[in-house]
């Protein structure tokens, strides 16, 4: 593999890697009931935000070199409705999204990185398509994170640097 090629893609990898145990480790932080706390009703909550990633990476993921990363299964819309699941059934289904997305990452090569997709009927180059995904989790996961801060409040713990955190250095 190309040494660019190869960087970009364990670039990425890294970048999926962290936003999936930052969005777990403030998910942990959160009962059941508090995943589907939402400040007005026509907010998303955390558990529709969960459904919501793992829904994409569900239809992004499969297929993703032969297929529109749009799938015909995908039911969007139902992403966006709150069914009061499990949060069990919620990290199982996160769970099985991100399988998708790291079995279809990690055996990609240089030369399909070049490659061109499709979503949605638009053509994309592959390059694209995981930077597009990169930043669709990275939008996401600072959501559940400011939500579970919201809800938890001063009994939150800090994934980052807390403040002033950076004078005990």
């Amino acid at each position: 593999m190309r040494k660019f090629e190869q960087e970009y893609l364990t670039i990425a990898i890294g970048q999926f890697k962290h936003l999936k145990e930052r969005a777990e480790s403030g998910i942990q932080q959160l009962s059941e009931e508090e995943l589907h706390w939402k400040p007005s009703e026509e907010s998303n909550n955390i558990a529709i935000i969960i459904k919501h990633l793992s829904g994409n990476m569900h239809s992004r993921w499969v297929d993703f070199l032969t297929e529109d990363g749009e799938k015909s299964y995908r039911n969007r819309d139902l992403e966006f409705v709150d069914g009061n699941e499990s949060k069990k059934a919620l990290m199982d289904f996160w769970e099985e999204g991100w399988k998708l997305l790291f079995n279809t990452v990690l055996n990609l090569n240089a030369e399909d990185l070049h490659k061109t997709i499709t979503l949605r009927k638009q053509h994309l180059s592959v390059l694209q398509a995981i930077q597009i995904e990169v930043s669709h989790i990275s939008y996401h996961v600072g959501q559940i994170l400011y939500i579970g801060k919201q809800i938890k409040d001063k009994d939150w713990t800090i994934l980052s640097i807390p403040k002033n955190g950076l004078k005990k250095l």
